[in-house]
């Protein structure tokens, strides 16, 4: 079937199109959402377990806190808090509070993605979001999942919240006051934190507020400017340290007139890794500190409280629990229950009730066979238990039987949320793996196909022989048509998780796998005529014989070995090193072999004109063809002309030998002119010195010579009318820049150079 290369390129765009699509769709699984709740309004809370109507506690228990204070510090990783390094030295006051105070500790494990916006909304939903919230985090829609920030306001809680702005954005009409900073100054470590602090005084003697959120970003932005072995990690710690002593102090003093304990949160919402980044799995990024600080947590003589290790999304109900609010519809997290076990122990076995049974209608609405989860089972036999304790309890039966059934009832409750909150999040990391092998095979089908078919595609005529019918009628179309559809029905019958090409229709998945088995085909017979053509040229005495030439090898490895780099989090951020790499070995190979076939010859003849003098001087195809005689349009007849550089004349002599070495002065200026990545991001280049305001002068000046460079090297082979089209474009660009204040027009002067001429009084 002959086909126009635009057409072929069109179909081969649109079938790429639905292959990424569908492996986007396996590789982003469909969060777990609860259906019981909708915009918000919460559903009447479980009555409590009992063999009579006496007991059928339907209400929410009290708030057990009167005001809490979340103190969350960007990048706060455990031992920064914890550690003996950082923790003893720069954070006293937290350290005594960990070790002797009226406090609880535990190491939040973060999830993927390790972001700032992921992750609270991880800390106020309880959900586990995903890889796509890693592009919202740059852009931050309003969060419309159910959380406790909007369970809070609903209960008519008055929330004031300063720092990042990422959380007015998640919530815009939730907070009575609120001051954002942005996130994105990382150079910055200083204001961004002082904007924050500078409110806590009048705030703290203030009485019209139930929660304080503070998020401060100055440790975070320390760590990817400098690393977490800057000094100015300790000095930063040491400013933190002072804060938290400063709202414990007044949350103490406010005690001793309400008699009402009050809650300080102190949190990080992601770790740091050595390189000073965040985003990939090492545990310096997964690890974060949290601290429950409140007078009702309080504490023995000898009593040792080791911090333990808690998921980041338990903090979701355990603050729900503890505001008197309804837990999350959406949240896989338990309650952390040193946070509770101070009080009544029905009042305990009524919290953890509360969160099983969240837990279980979450189970049962996103997992078919949720009858089979071991954690379903463990929390029906929790329920039965606490309904016999509930019984004995009305009875007003103080026996040892009632301590120790509590007890028993209290150890079931908590196995059950530990494998509740496993199967739920489990089945979010679950990834949809069929769904991302069929889209695999669909681009690389495409891919493969395209590369076969690029020759001729970029031939004069612009058309190719695509084999598509031929292959639809045969055999082998047929044979792997049955095999795709039998290895479809197994798959969709055995799977025991939910998976979206097996919910399409028949039909749709038929089409489906007749257009894989089509490509296929396609594929087959391109790469026969290829071995076909191949077999024809070396018995053919005419042609010599086709080998692999070192730059060829070279150009393959270094391909291959780039996109295996991109496999590991820290060659992806610093991905553009081995570009540059890459890049100056290909010079280096380039030049090697221009010189080689220039200058050395066998038995004292001249070598051909090779394929790379060819793609060196394509851009001067008739020079080349002048003095070289080679005939471009028929690349394998061996040309007896000599190739010597002295059959070029000065100036072009000059070009080709400087060829290379130009181009590898313009990529060593290229690594100088933004510093990209993480390592060194912080360092000056040429890009700060042309933007800065005073060296705009040079900017346009560069800018202009650039746009002008180009339409000189493209003019040369275009119509009149192509070139005053080129023309205004290019003036169209600059005139843009001028226009946005990048570059000046030669007639407008700089504004700071007026001022300057300005008199001041």
């Amino acid at each position: 079937m002959r086909l126009g290369s635009g057409t072929f390129a069109a179909c081969c765009v649109v079938i790429q199109v639905l292959g990424v699509a569908l492996f986007l769709r396996g590789f982003f699984p469909a969060p777990i959402r609860s259906s019981s709740r909708t915009e918000h309004q919460a559903e009447p809370p479980a009555p409590e377990p009992s063999a009579g109507d006496r007991s059928n506690w339907t209400k929410l228990p009290p708030p057990l806190f009167r005001k809490v204070v979340i103190m969350l510090i960007d990048g706060l990783r455990d031992d920064f808090v914890f550690g003996c390094v950082w923790g003893v030295k720069f954070m006293p006051y937290t350290t005594y509070l960990v070790e002797k105070g009226a406090s609880h500790s535990f190491v939040a494990e973060a999830k993927l993605p390790t972001v700032t916006m992921p992750r609270i909304k991880a800390m106020m939903t309880g959900s586990l979001p995903g890889f796509i919230d890693v592009v919202r985090n740059l852009n931050s829609p309003a969060l419309v999942e159910d959380n406790v920030i909007t369970q809070a306001k609903a209960a008519g809680k008055r929330i004031i919240f300063y720092g990042d702005e990422t959380w007015v954005k998640l919530f815009p009409k939730h907070f009575v006051e609120y001051d954002g900073t942005t996130s994105f100054f990382v150079s910055d470590y200083t204001e961004v934190d002082n904007n924050v602090t500078r409110h806590l005084d009048k705030v703290l003697k203030r009485g019209d507020w139930d929660v304080l959120i503070l998020h401060y970003l100055g440790l975070d932005h320390i760590g990817h400017v400098s690393g977490p072995s800057s000094p100015l990690i300790g000095h930063k710690l040491r400013e933190m340290d002072s804060v938290l002593m400063k709202i414990h102090t007044s949350l103490l003093s406010e005690e001793r007139d309400t008699l009402v304990p009050n809650l300080l949160v102190l949190c990080g919402d992601h770790g740091m890794s050595e390189a000073g980044g965040h985003g990939a799995s090492s545990m310096e990024e997964l690890n974060t500190a949290l601290i429950l600080i409140s007078s009702a947590f309080e504490r023995k003589p000898g009593d040792i409280r080791r911090p333990k290790h808690v998921q980041q999304t338990d903090l979701a109900a355990t603050l729900a629990i503890g505001l008197g609010l309804p837990i999350p519809g959406n949240s896989v997290g338990s309650l952390l229950f040193p946070t509770v076990e101070g009080r009544p122990v029905r009042e305990q076995l009524r919290f953890l009730h509360l969160n099983a049974v969240q837990l279980s209608k979450l189970l049962q609405e996103n997992v078919p066979s949720y009858t089979k989860e071991p954690g379903f089972e463990q929390f029906k036999m929790s329920e039965r238990l606490h309904g016999n304790w509930i019984r004995l309890y009305l009875e007003e039966n103080n026996s040892e039987v009632l301590f120790n059934l509590g007890a028993k009832v209290r150890r079931q409750y908590l196995e059950a949320l530990r494998t509740l909150s496993l199967s739920l999040s489990r089945q979010v990391a679950q990834y949809d793996i069929y769904s991302m092998l069929v889209g695999t095979v669909m681009v690389l089908e495409v891919l493969v196909l395209l590369l076969l078919s690029m020759p001729q595609a970029l031939s004069n005529k612009a058309e190719l022989e695509v084999p598509l019918w031929s292959p639809v009628f045969s055999l082998l179309f047929y044979l792997v048509f049955l095999v795709l559809s039998a290895l479809h029905v197994i798959v969709c019958t055995s799977a025991e998780s939910s998976c979206y090409f097996c919910g399409l229709s028949w039909l749709t998945a038929g089409g489906v796998m007749a257009l894989i088995s089509a490509l296929l085909c396609a594929v087959v017979s391109a790469l026969a005529k290829v071995f076909a053509d191949g077999r024809l040229l070396r018995k053919n005495p005419a042609h010599p014989k086709a080998r692999w030439s070192e730059l060829d090898v070279l150009i393959l490895l270094g391909t291959l070995g780039h996109v295996l780099s991109l496999g590991a989090s820290s060659f992806i951020e610093e991905e553009h090193q081995t570009w540059y790499f890459l890049v100056n070995t290909l010079c280096l190979a380039l030049c090697h072999e221009l010189y080689k076939n220039c200058f050395l010859s066998d038995d004292c003849e001249p070598q051909p004109c090779s394929h790379v003098e060819q793609g060196l001087v394509s851009s001067e195809p008739a020079l080349w063809d002048r003095n070289i005689h080679c005939n471009v349009s028929k690349p394998h007849r061996v040309s007896k002309s000599p190739t010597s550089l002295d059959t070029l004349r000065g100036y072009e002599k000059w070009m080709v030998l400087a060829s290379p070495w130009v181009i590898l002065t313009c990529c060593r200026l290229l690594r100088s002119l933004n510093q990209t990545g993480v390592q060194w991001a912080h360092r000056p280049d040429l890009g700060h010195w042309l933007t800065s305001s005073d060296h705009k002068a040079e900017l346009s000046v560069l800018a202009a010579l650039s746009l002008f460079v180009i339409f000189v090297l493209v003019q040369r082979r275009c119509s009149l009318t192509s070139k005053v089209a080129m023309a205004l474009g290019l003036l169209g660009v600059y005139c843009y820049r001028a226009a946005i204040g990048n570059v000046l027009f030669p007639w407008q002067r700089d504004s700071k150079d007026i001022s300057k001429e300005t008199p001041t009084t």
